[in-house]
């Protein structure tokens, strides 16, 4: 099994303070996608190069202490590509993917971290760009090779991805636009929710996401933002998902997904 868990972080360095690092040597991924780095070249260098034995690759925001992605891997890639050729969003550091060709065969790992709406009526607009511009390259790539993405989307697509999803109808993230972008991407783009294959009728147990406002962790009132979307014959190998919750090593929670694929 190809074992693959993705992360938000909220920081790097506060996340090892908190022992994922440890999480991550004992459950033994062969490939982790992270978001939320905040670190720069510098901070990574002589640090976190490695992780669990696998070999990072980044992608860093020009802003320091913000956003930034990373993949982690057991196996060598054939290329690193960082950004999806969007001048605006490059800048924020927000895609890498990992590709591993040979013949017979394009696959690739994907970390992607989506904008958050939630700052205000300026960084929503900049998310409805980034929705944008990022369906035709997930609609391109995917005509052209096989890929899972992992990362924090930012956006609880249906009622039961929240626990008060009646009070959020009109907060970011669970916006119509917004829910009816993520049905487009399953159902016309073509790619699959692999939590939801494995899990559609989970509720509760479901949640990445708390605010740090008030108990909303311990009450568990929590969110679904953290996502493996994969191309149709990929999320056919899917076969057991696991969230962690039982640490707390940022606000989200890791999910890992084990795959039946061999390298």
């Amino acid at each position: 099994m190809f074992k693959l868990t993705s992360l938000n972080l909220n920081g790097i360095r506060s996340a090892a303070s908190k022992g994922v690092e440890a999480w991550l040597a004992k459950i033994k991924p062969d490939c982790i996608c992270l978001q939320e780095v905040k670190a720069q070249a510098p901070d990574v260098q002589g640090r976190f190069e490695q992780m669990a034995g696998l070999r990072g690759h980044f992608h860093f925001a020009q802003k320091k202490g913000y956003s930034g992605v990373a993949v982690y891997s057991r196996h060598a890639p054939s290329d690193v590509i960082t950004g999806f050729g969007s001048p605006e969003f490059d800048a924020e550091g927000r895609y890498v993917e990992l590709r591993f060709d040979r013949p017979g065969r394009k696959l690739s790992f994907i970390s992607c971290y989506f904008p958050s709406g939630s700052s205000g009526e300026e960084r929503q607009r900049a998310k409805f760009r980034f929705l944008d511009e990022f369906d035709p390259h997930l609609a391109r790539l995917k005509s052209e090779r096989e890929f899972i993405l992992c990362g924090d989307v930012n956006i609880a697509h249906k009622e039961q991805d929240l626990k008060n999803w009646r009070g959020n109808r009109k907060n970011s993230g669970f916006l119509p636009e917004e829910r009816a972008w993520m049905t487009k991407l399953l159902d016309e783009t073509g790619l699959v929710d692999i939590y939801r294959r494995l899990k559609p009728d989970t509720t509760e147990a479901c949640y990445t996401w708390w605010s740090n406002r008030g108990q909303a962790w311990a009450k568990n009132v929590g969110w679904r933002l953290d996502y493996h979307l994969a191309t149709p014959a990929l999320a056919q190998l899917a076969r057991r998902e696991a969230i962690y919750r039982d640490e707390r090593f940022s606000d989200h929670a890791p999910i890992t997904v084990e795959y039946d694929l061999q390298f």
